[in-house]
């Protein structure tokens, strides 16, 4: 028996042997590639020991010494940052059909069921097909118009509760207000319900209390912006050494029987009004395209709740971060302070509310300041390309 176990160790070692050689030779023969500068990567982990709680300022230190266009290695994935505005084009626009596939990581598959969103579906037809569907019917000048109502009785509701907590003269924890507001009028239009408020007394079993509401959408949004060590180290995944692998399992289980409900509370309404039947709602829309024959890709129930799941996530903090960062702007600089409030009242004046077109300059330039997002969900190649040549 150890004869068999000594010879079984001696073939084993042969064939890794066989095996790296032959791999060593395959990427010698393979086109050799102009890559970007960038710091020199540790065996096993890559460049990942550079990279800090906050992967963004990290980021942004390494581009500072290597430049706009850096390549580095997270574990064993080849991974190419842009870092300016130049390269942003570069890789968005000019070669944005080059650059539109998704890797396939944790987040992909434990919170956007296994990659059926369009955050993390990889390019393809189901992935064209939703954004054909956001961008013809979710997202259409006449859809968003018919749910205007929704965003000025929200900013009404903002507007006294601000009033009614700045009356007695106490400070206001504004993010709070910014934040309730926010998921107000996201889960109003996409789930057609208000989900922050306190179920009335004899209202029946809540489907969510508005704590667990938000701290869901909270954590669903980190666990999608984290570096799982898993998705770059794949013989580490098992042992989910951060912990974020049962975050994410977690927080899906919660939102999944969520989302159920409300699917279930939509279904409901759809077969009781029958051909009569209105789509109020943005899961109503996705529930009757999901109907829809000539579909190229049928879209599940998973897919539904995939796409809704995005919508209602990509709505709410980046609204509530932009519009807190710009408060914070505007009483920082008193000029522009006194600036604003008198464009407020000669340009706006006391007959109507502040719309999007009034804050659109100051909206851009907030983001331009503090990026609601300054890493961007990762993209990867679909084929080889040459980008940012001479730039390096």
């Amino acid at each position: 028996m150890e004869l068999q176990s000594s010879w079984a160790t001696f073939f084993a070692v042969v064939l890794a042997t066989v095996v790296f050689l032959l791999r060593a030779v395959l990427l010698r023969r393979r086109r050799a590639y102009k890559l970007p500068p960038g710091p020199k990567p540790w065996p096993i982990i890559g460049n990942l020991n550079l990279i800090s709680s906050l992967p963004h300022r990290s980021i942004h230190e390494i581009s500072k010494r290597h430049g706009p266009i850096v390549q580095l290695w997270f574990g064993s994935c080849p991974v190419v940052v842009g870092s300016s505005v130049e390269m942003a084009k570069l890789f968005l626009q000019t070669n944005d059909a080059v650059f539109a596939d998704r890797p396939r990581t944790a987040a992909g598959k434990y919170t956007a069921y296994d990659c059926t969103d369009i955050t993390w579906s990889p390019y393809g037809a189901y992935w064209r097909q939703a954004r054909k569907m956001c961008a013809a019917e979710l997202f259409s000048a006449r859809r968003l118009e018919s749910l205007e109502h929704i965003h000025h009785e929200e900013v009404r509701a903002l507007l006294r509760e601000l009033h009614g907590s700045g009356a007695a003269g106490n400070a206001v924890q504004l993010r709070d207000h910014l934040s309730m507001a926010a998921l107000g009028v996201i889960s109003r239009m996409v789930l057609g319900k208000k989900y922050v408020e306190k179920q009335p007394a004899g209202g029946g079993a809540a489907m969510t209390t508005p704590e667990e509401f938000k701290w869901m959408l909270e954590e669903l949004f980190l666990m999608n912006g984290v570096l799982n060590i898993g998705d770059f180290i794949p013989w580490l995944d098992w042992l989910d050494l951060q912990g974020y692998i049962r975050r994410m399992k977690n927080v899906n289980r919660l939102i999944h029987r969520f989302l159920d409900r409300v699917l279930d509370e939509h279904d409901e309404r759809r077969r009781l009004q029958g051909d009569g039947f209105v789509a109020r709602d943005m899961v109503d829309i996705l529930l009757q395209l999901a109907d829809d024959p000539n579909l190229d890709v049928k879209l599940t129930r998973n897919g539904i709740k995939g796409i809704t799941q995005d919508l209602v996530t990509g709505g709410a903090d980046t609204s509530t971060v932009t519009v807190e960062w710009a408060m914070s702007e505007v009483l920082k600089n008193p000029a522009i302070l006194a600036k604003a409030t008198e464009e407020l009242d000669t340009i706006v004046g006391v007959g109507r509310l502040v719309t999007e077109g009034d804050i659109h300059a100051i909206m851009k330039e907030t983001m331009r300041m503090h990026p609601v997002v300054p890493l961007l969900v990762p993209r990867m190649s679909r084929e080889d390309a040459s980008v940012g040549v001479g730039l390096a």
